[in-house]
Protein backbone atom coordinates (compact mmCIF):
# COMPACT_ATOMS: atom_id res chain seq x y z
CA UNK A 1 0.00 0.00 0.00
CA UNK A 2 1.43 3.40 -0.87
CA UNK A 3 0.26 6.98 -0.79
CA UNK A 4 0.09 9.48 -3.68
CA UNK A 5 2.79 11.58 -1.94
CA UNK A 6 5.49 8.91 -1.87
CA UNK A 7 6.53 6.21 0.57
CA UNK A 8 3.72 4.22 2.11
CA UNK A 9 3.46 1.70 4.92
CA UNK A 10 4.63 -1.18 2.75
CA UNK A 11 3.13 -4.65 3.15
CA UNK A 12 1.35 -3.78 6.40
CA UNK A 13 -0.65 -0.63 5.61
CA UNK A 14 -3.87 -2.60 5.57
CA UNK A 15 -4.36 -5.80 7.55
CA UNK A 16 -7.03 -8.17 6.23
CA UNK A 17 -8.78 -10.08 9.00
CA UNK A 18 -10.17 -13.36 7.69
CA UNK A 19 -11.55 -14.78 10.92
CA UNK A 20 -12.73 -11.82 12.99
CA UNK A 21 -14.90 -12.40 16.03
CA UNK A 22 -18.40 -13.36 14.93
CA UNK A 23 -21.83 -13.04 16.44
CA UNK A 24 -23.11 -16.14 18.16
CA UNK A 25 -24.18 -18.64 15.49
CA UNK A 26 -22.65 -16.62 12.62
CA UNK A 27 -19.55 -17.30 10.55
CA UNK A 28 -16.36 -15.34 11.31
CA UNK A 29 -16.49 -11.71 10.20
CA UNK A 30 -14.07 -10.60 7.45
CA UNK A 31 -12.82 -7.02 7.64
CA UNK A 32 -9.79 -4.85 7.06
CA UNK A 33 -7.88 -2.76 9.60
CA UNK A 34 -5.90 0.33 8.58
CA UNK A 35 -2.52 0.74 10.26
CA UNK A 36 -3.03 4.35 11.35
CA UNK A 37 0.30 5.34 12.90
CA UNK A 38 3.49 5.76 10.90
CA UNK A 39 5.36 3.20 13.03
CA UNK A 40 2.68 0.50 12.80
CA UNK A 41 3.97 -1.14 9.61
CA UNK A 42 7.44 -1.50 11.14
CA UNK A 43 5.97 -3.08 14.28
CA UNK A 44 3.88 -5.47 12.16
CA UNK A 45 6.97 -6.55 10.26
CA UNK A 46 8.80 -7.14 13.55
CA UNK A 47 5.85 -9.20 14.87
CA UNK A 48 5.70 -11.35 11.72
CA UNK A 49 9.44 -11.94 11.37
CA UNK A 50 10.66 -12.10 14.98
CA UNK A 51 7.94 -12.82 17.53
CA UNK A 52 5.13 -14.71 15.84
CA UNK A 53 7.45 -17.59 14.78
CA UNK A 54 8.27 -18.16 18.46
CA UNK A 55 4.59 -18.43 19.42
CA UNK A 56 2.92 -19.99 16.40
CA UNK A 57 1.39 -23.43 16.40
CA UNK A 58 3.23 -25.47 13.71
CA UNK A 59 1.38 -25.51 10.40
CA UNK A 60 -0.91 -22.58 11.26
CA UNK A 61 -0.61 -19.31 9.35
CA UNK A 62 -2.83 -17.00 11.42
CA UNK A 63 -1.13 -13.86 12.71
CA UNK A 64 -2.99 -13.46 15.98
CA UNK A 65 -3.98 -15.45 19.03
CA UNK A 66 -7.55 -16.63 19.06
CA UNK A 67 -10.00 -18.16 21.47
CA UNK A 68 -11.13 -20.40 18.60
CA UNK A 69 -8.40 -22.93 19.13
CA UNK A 70 -5.08 -23.89 17.69
CA UNK A 71 -3.87 -20.75 16.03
CA UNK A 72 -1.39 -19.03 18.32
CA UNK A 73 -1.82 -20.27 21.85
CA UNK A 74 -3.56 -17.50 23.79
CA UNK A 75 -2.60 -19.08 27.13
CA UNK A 76 1.04 -18.98 26.11
CA UNK A 77 0.83 -15.32 25.11
CA UNK A 78 -1.03 -14.40 28.30
CA UNK A 79 1.52 -16.14 30.52
CA UNK A 80 4.46 -14.60 28.63
CA UNK A 81 2.82 -11.15 28.81
CA UNK A 82 2.25 -11.59 32.56
CA UNK A 83 5.90 -12.58 33.07
CA UNK A 84 7.12 -9.46 31.25
CA UNK A 85 4.61 -7.29 33.09
CA UNK A 86 5.73 -8.63 36.46
CA UNK A 87 9.44 -8.33 35.58
CA UNK A 88 8.88 -4.68 34.66
CA UNK A 89 6.96 -4.04 37.88
CA UNK A 90 3.77 -3.04 36.07
CA UNK A 91 0.33 -3.28 37.64
CA UNK A 92 -0.97 -6.86 37.93
CA UNK A 93 -4.29 -5.71 36.44
CA UNK A 94 -2.62 -5.09 33.08
CA UNK A 95 -3.44 -7.93 30.71
CA UNK A 96 -2.85 -8.75 27.06
CA UNK A 97 -6.37 -7.62 26.10
CA UNK A 98 -5.47 -4.25 27.65
CA UNK A 99 -3.49 -3.57 24.47
CA UNK A 100 -6.78 -3.53 22.55
CA UNK A 101 -8.35 -1.16 25.07
CA UNK A 102 -5.26 1.03 24.85
CA UNK A 103 -5.46 1.10 21.04
CA UNK A 104 -9.08 2.25 21.09
CA UNK A 105 -8.34 4.89 23.72
CA UNK A 106 -5.34 6.26 21.82
CA UNK A 107 -7.37 6.49 18.60
CA UNK A 108 -10.10 8.46 20.38
CA UNK A 109 -7.63 10.73 22.17
CA UNK A 110 -5.82 11.35 18.84
CA UNK A 111 -9.09 12.75 17.48
CA UNK A 112 -10.04 9.86 15.19
CA UNK A 113 -13.70 9.74 14.24
CA UNK A 114 -15.57 7.40 16.62
CA UNK A 115 -17.18 5.61 13.66
CA UNK A 116 -13.72 4.92 12.20
CA UNK A 117 -12.60 3.53 15.58
CA UNK A 118 -15.71 1.34 15.71
CA UNK A 119 -14.93 -0.07 12.25
CA UNK A 120 -11.26 -0.59 13.16
CA UNK A 121 -12.37 -2.78 16.06
CA UNK A 122 -14.98 -4.63 14.03
CA UNK A 123 -17.75 -3.65 16.42
CA UNK A 124 -21.30 -3.56 15.15
CA UNK A 125 -22.42 -1.10 17.83
CA UNK A 126 -20.75 2.07 19.14
CA UNK A 127 -21.75 1.01 22.65
CA UNK A 128 -19.37 -1.96 22.38
CA UNK A 129 -16.51 0.31 21.32
CA UNK A 130 -17.27 2.65 24.21
CA UNK A 131 -16.60 -0.22 26.63
CA UNK A 132 -13.00 -0.27 25.36
CA UNK A 133 -12.50 3.49 25.70
CA UNK A 134 -10.79 4.61 28.91
CA UNK A 135 -9.77 8.19 28.18
CA UNK A 136 -7.53 10.08 30.59
CA UNK A 137 -8.76 12.79 32.91
CA UNK A 138 -6.62 15.27 30.92
CA UNK A 139 -8.47 14.32 27.74
CA UNK A 140 -11.85 14.66 29.50
CA UNK A 141 -10.84 18.06 30.86
CA UNK A 142 -9.65 19.30 27.43
CA UNK A 143 -12.83 18.03 25.77
CA UNK A 144 -15.05 19.69 28.38
CA UNK A 145 -13.04 22.93 28.15
CA UNK A 146 -13.41 22.98 24.35
CA UNK A 147 -17.17 22.39 24.58
CA UNK A 148 -17.59 25.11 27.22
CA UNK A 149 -15.45 27.58 25.23
CA UNK A 150 -17.51 26.95 22.07
CA UNK A 151 -20.78 27.32 23.97
CA UNK A 152 -19.65 30.53 25.67
CA UNK A 153 -18.38 32.01 22.39
CA UNK A 154 -21.70 31.24 20.70
CA UNK A 155 -23.64 32.76 23.61
CA UNK A 156 -21.58 35.98 23.51
CA UNK A 157 -21.94 36.45 19.75
CA UNK A 158 -24.08 39.47 18.93
CA UNK A 159 -27.48 38.50 17.54
CA UNK A 160 -27.72 38.50 13.78
CA UNK A 161 -30.13 40.93 12.20
CA UNK A 162 -32.74 39.53 9.90
CA UNK A 163 -34.01 41.48 6.93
Amino acid sequence: MSTPRGEGPGDYGLIHVRYGKAKKGSPPKRRSVVTVWTWTAEIMDEWVTEFRPLLAVPGMSALWPSERGARIGLQRINSRFAAYRDALGLDAGLDFHGLRRSYVTHLIEAGRDPMFVQFQCGHEHASTTSLYTCVSSDFRTRTLRRALDETLAAALEPPRRTR
